[in-house]
């Protein structure tokens, strides 16, 4: 637990100093912001993909809950964004419940494409209700100037502390499942779901739990990226492709479930998305996203357990 959290400290204060050397209103700043809320992200997911196995898809539909709720309440009552994403957070939690209930049961392939439904069906929701959600059209956050109640800023570099408070709160909640009694019921579940059971180990409970958790912290992950971003639209927070599977991606190519395992794995895979993005986006119609594609697949293969498995082969050899 205490390498667990030098480990957090470590990373928030590399953020912090670098987010001081930059430009507060530059690229540069908004890259380390994205970098950040990958690696909360990605975590948000590891509660249940890494410690439980659960390889849940529709993490997208407790982001984007968290986005609308704060951004409807400040849009329609002028109501600050803090308590929008406590009400997001709770939302996300019932929205977890009403999932559970029908899929806790299933396992693999068939649970993570119920899942994957569910995002779809809030996404089609928003999508169906112009009048609170914007609709097709999307939503804008109001900008009354620069105001931490509010959450706004006119530079991204304010963001960063906002962004790195998030990543240190889920972290350390991860860590603190992961090295406690919860964190042990859960990679029973992972390990063999059938022999907890016989254990005495009340699997959907350990589940729900998981999945409560993970989900309200997506929300507040959501809340942020919606006062970031300023405009968002259905596509864009209650997407498959750009949030949930985005977060297992990333947990995945770092390590799972692992606490380094997501932000090594945000530091890689952000950093190359923008990069390909700014060199190779004018060289040919979609080569940067299958560049992108081939260079992760190429990571997944060397390293099957994650990046974070470079470094403890080399810890390993050291001690012998």
């Amino acid at each position: 637990m205490k390498k667990s959290l030098i480990l957090i400290a470590v990373a928030a204060m590399a953020a912090l100093a670098l987010s001081q050397a930059l430009d507060p209103r530059g690229y540069g700043v908004r890259v380390l912001c994205l970098v950040l809320m990958a690696a909360t992200l990605g975590q948000c997911w590891n509660i249940v993909g890494g410690l439980a196995n659960q390889i849940s898809l529709g993490h997208a539909a407790f982001f984007g809950i968290g986005a609308y709720s704060s951004t409807v309440l400040q849009t329609l009552w002028g109501i600050t964004p803090w308590l929008g994403m406590l009400l997001g957070m709770v939302l996300a939690m019932l929205a977890a419940v009403v999932l559970a209930l029908p899929t806790m049961r299933l396992k693999g392939p068939y649970f993570a494409l119920a899942t994957l439904a569910f995002g779809e069906a809030c996404r089609i929701l928003a999508t169906s209700l112009p009048g609170i959600t914007g609709g097709p059209q999307g939503i804008s956050v109001p900008f009354v100037g620069n105001s931490w109640a509010m959450m706004q800023f006119r530079g991204a570099g304010n963001y960063v502390y906002l962004f790195t408070g998030l990543f240190v709160i889920v972290s350390a909640v991860f860590a603190c499942l992961a090295h406690g009694k919860m964190g042990y019921l859960l990679r029973a579940v992972r390990e063999n779901e059938e022999a907890a059971e016989v254990a005495g180990v009340n699997t959907l409970k350990v589940k729900l739990i998981g999945a409560l958790i993970s989900a309200a912290l997506t929300a507040a992950t959501g809340t942020l990226f919606a006062q970031f971003t300023f405009f968002f639209d259905p596509e864009s927070v209650f997407s498959a492709a750009g949030i949930s599977i985005r977060a297992a991606l990333i947990a995945i190519v770092g390590g799972v479930g692992t606490l380094a395992g997501p932000i090594i794995g945000a530091l890689v895979v952000v950093p190359l998305e923008e990069i390909l993005n700014t060199y190779l986006s004018n060289k040919a119609a979609g080569i940067a996203p299958f560049t992108f594609g081939i260079v992760l697949i190429a990571i997944v293969l060397w390293r099957p357990r994650g990046l974070v498995s470079v470094f403890r082969g080399k810890r390993a050899g050291a001690r012998a």
